[in-house]
């Protein structure tokens, strides 16, 4: 009997658009089935089942080998651990129900994270053979040396799922306290220093920031210096409440109250009572939820769903946002009582990019975290022009990016040193918003020197990097003249 041959991989964004308006290039999957006989593929996604079955539908005419797939509802398509835990439940699918399988594994489709686990897998718990293709090499057979491979078997072997995930996640420690914002940028300290202030008084607080700035550190080290410390400290996210159970969310319900209600259920003030709620993604907040929130904040009191009495708490707001309240109240899709009764306490959060200082500090007690938490990432460091290729990201993502991209960097270096190839490889770069220079008002007056500033500030570290780091290539990429003119816009728009 002849051994069944199965071909496994992610689906991309290059096969998924094979099939859309005529496309000549086939992507990857569909190439390699093309070239190469299989008896059965399996295929992992993590698009919309829409999507996928326009993609099987254009698929499935184009080879005779059997389709079977599998979703896999990733956060982020550069989750390890998620992607780790998927890739490896298929695999140990496979194994287990015909053990005598050969295994093939199809690297191209997907992202640099996935790519990474299929070879951690395939060379460790899983052997395979791998496949890589593309339009310019066509289908090819990859050939993983073992003693690449060897470096990391110790890795593979004791970081499971669980340990990986755990790497992967950025969290707010729960005994978080201000010591734990590590800065030595003047704006910080100062925000720092008012956030003390502000904790031992029983005032609300609103925190802005973009995503990934530390809002919920701030919340936590506010909640831990306050003098509910001993009390809950509950977080909830505003943004991912449904319709349909938000109230149930905020205030509970009685057993009964509605289909599927087969006990009574406390709500989030009540389980906050006497300690601090933590309201994230405040601004995503719909505008009758927004009416009831209010008379809560007002008076303390609301009555459960499916309840007859009232129910009186005492609880703390601290609220974070990442959009512009005072715009949205002008646009009358905030309420502007609520806003004043949340903004008493107000703070700031630059973003990375903006804290001067602080890049080079935070990169390395991020690394020095993983080195802890895992064995196998201890006694990393950086090259300098890593350090340098560090300093000049915009990281845009903030603190989320700069972990998850440290993480990826120190799985994959092959040395106890990172390069800043390891980064430029483990560095994703993401679709620039739409909203750019422009999209401005006129009619409310621009700064025209400033949009010219802000060019430079978007395509000068660019540059830098494309040009590893070399001025008189980058200043040619810009179409300057020469290096000089580049080293006076570096320092005029302090881009070190």
């Amino acid at each position: 009997m002849a051994v069944e041959q199965i071909l496994v991989s992610w689906v991309g964004g290059k096969d998924l658009a094979a099939g859309v308006g005529g496309a000549q290039q086939p992507g990857p999957v569909a190439q390699v089935l093309a070239n190469q006989q299989f008896d059965r593929i399996e295929l992992l996604y993590n698009y919309s089942e829409a999507q996928m079955a326009g993609y099987l539908e254009w698929l499935k005419p184009r080879t005779e080998t059997p389709l079977f797939t599998v979703r896999s509802a990733l956060s982020s398509p550069v989750n390890f651990g998620e992607i780790y835990l998927a890739a490896e439940a298929v695999l140990s699918r496979l194994v287990r129900t015909n053990p005598a399988a050969k295994l093939n594994i199809l690297l191209s489709p997907g992202t640099p994270a996935m790519q990474a686990v299929w070879i951690l897998l395939g060379k460790t718990r899983f052997p395979a053979t791998f496949w890589q293709s593309s339009l310019e090499e066509g289908v090819q057979r990859v050939e993983i040396p073992f003693e690449i491979a060897a470096e990391y078997l110790p890795i593979a072997g004791s970081v499971g799922s669980r340990a990986i995930s755990e790497l992967s996640t950025v969290t707010a420690p729960a005994n978080a306290a201000f010591a734990d914002i590590i800065t030595q940028n003047p704006q910080m300290e100062r925000l720092k220093a008012q956030a003390a202030i502000l904790a031992v008084r029983e005032v609300p607080v609103l925190v802005y920031g973009e995503s990934g700035t530390g809002k919920e550190l701030f919340a936590r080290a506010i909640h831990n210096t306050s003098s509910r410390s001993a009390r809950p400290f509950v977080a909830v996210n505003c943004g991912a409440f449904p319709s349909e159970l938000i109230d149930s969310i905020l205030f509970g319900h009685k057993k009964g109250a509605f289909t599927g209600a087969s006990a009574d259920q406390e709500g989030v003030f009540q389980q906050a009572d006497g300690g601090t709620l933590f309201l994230d993604e405040f601004g995503e907040l719909d505008p009758a939820v927004q009416v009831r929130l209010l008379r809560v904040l007002q008076d303390g009191t609301f009555t459960p769903v499916g309840g007859r009495q009232e129910v009186r708490v005492d609880v703390r707001i601290v609220a974070a946002t990442n959009r512009d309240l005072m715009q949205a109240v002008t646009e009358g899709i905030f309420r502007e009582d609520l806003f004043y009764r949340v903004a008493v306490g107000v703070l700031h959060l630059p973003p990375l990019r903006e804290r001067q200082g602080d890049l080079g500090l935070l990169a390395e007690r991020v690394l020095d975290g993983l080195g802890h938490q895992d064995a196998h990432l201890k006694d990393k460091k950086f090259s300098v022009s890593a350090k340098n290729l560090i300093l000049r990201h915009p990281w845009r993502g903030n603190m989320r990016e700069l972990h998850s991209t440290l993480l990826r960097a120190a799985l994959w270096s092959a040395t106890s040193t990172i390069e800043a190839e390891d980064l430029r490889e483990a560095l994703l770069q993401m679709p620039e918003r739409q909203q750019g220079v422009l999209d401005r008002d006129v009619s409310q007056g621009i700064d025209i020197q400033e949009l010219c500033d802000e060019v430079w500030r978007h395509y000068i570290p660019r540059a830098m990097d494309a040009a590893q780091g070399k001025k008189t290539r980058a200043a040619a990429l810009l179409g300057l003249n020469n290096y000089q003119t580049l080293t006076n816009l570096m320092d005029k728009l302090d881009l070190k």
